[in-house]
Parts: C-alpha cells; sequence; structure tokens
C-alpha cells in the first residue's frame, strides 16, 4: 500500500516560486506514474504534472507549461513539483497521485494513490 505525503505549499507573492515534495513509503514508487494535481475551492481536480517510472516523457496541463517543471527521485522515493511565476489563479490544494505502471494522461481516474495535499495561496 502507497502512502504518499506533500509537503512545501504555502503562501507566496505573485510572481513567486515553490516547490513541492511528495515523499512515498510502503512501497518502492521506482516503478509509478506519479503525478501532481490541484484543486481549487468549487473546481474540479485536474491534472498538473505527470511523469513516468524512468522519469520521460513529462506532461503538462496546459496551465503548467513553461512554468511548472516536474521531477523525481527515485533512491528518495520522491516527487517534486518546481513552480515559477505564480499567479493568484494557481491558488488551490495541491494532490500528489501515483499508480503502478504506465502513465494514461492528465485524468485523475487512473490514479488509485492520493495523498492529503498541500495548499498552495497566490497573492
Amino acid at each position: 500500500h502507497v502512502q504518499l505525503v506533500e509537503s512545501g505549499g504555502g503562501s507566496v507573492e505573485v510572481g513567486g516560486s515553490l516547490r513541492l515534495s511528495c515523499v512515498a513509503s510502503g512501497v518502492s514508487v521506482s516503478y509509478y506514474c506519479m503525478g501532481w494535481f490541484r484543486q481549487a475551492a468549487g473546481m474540479e481536480r485536474e491534472g498538473v504534472a505527470i511523469i513516468p517510472d524512468s522519469g520521460a516523457p513529462t506532461s503538462y496541463g496546459a496551465s503548467a507549461k513553461g512554468r511548472f517543471t516536474v521531477s523525481r527521485d527515485n533512491a528518495k522515493n520522491t516527487l517534486y513539483l518546481q513552480m515559477n511565476d505564480l499567479d493568484p489563479q494557481d491558488t488551490a490544494m495541491y494532490y500528489c497521485a501515483a499508480r503502478q505502471g504506465s502513465c494514461y494522461g492528465l485524468r485523475t481516474s487512473p490514479y488509485n494513490y492520493w495523498g492529503q495535499g498541500t495548499q498552495v495561496t497566490v497573492s
């Protein structure tokens, strides 16, 4: 059973940066597709970025392209999301997710392991 714990969220000014981390435990996620998703108040959860077990190719949601970078360190069982040039529309709860095997895009349904989320507020 995979447990995911996110950290690194917080409040940041417009144009600022944050780096989110997600530590997995319970099993090695070396052969898991992992991703970042976010959910703003009153909105559906949306895919931000995904990364396969090998580290490439990565995929990004439209709002993340050019500003966010997803990466992973399989030796540390950890997923990262570097977020730059943040704006108020990035305000949301950010969730880490994982699924064993291949990635299947930015939809939420293929992912069966989820963290509790870390809040990002941009103002």
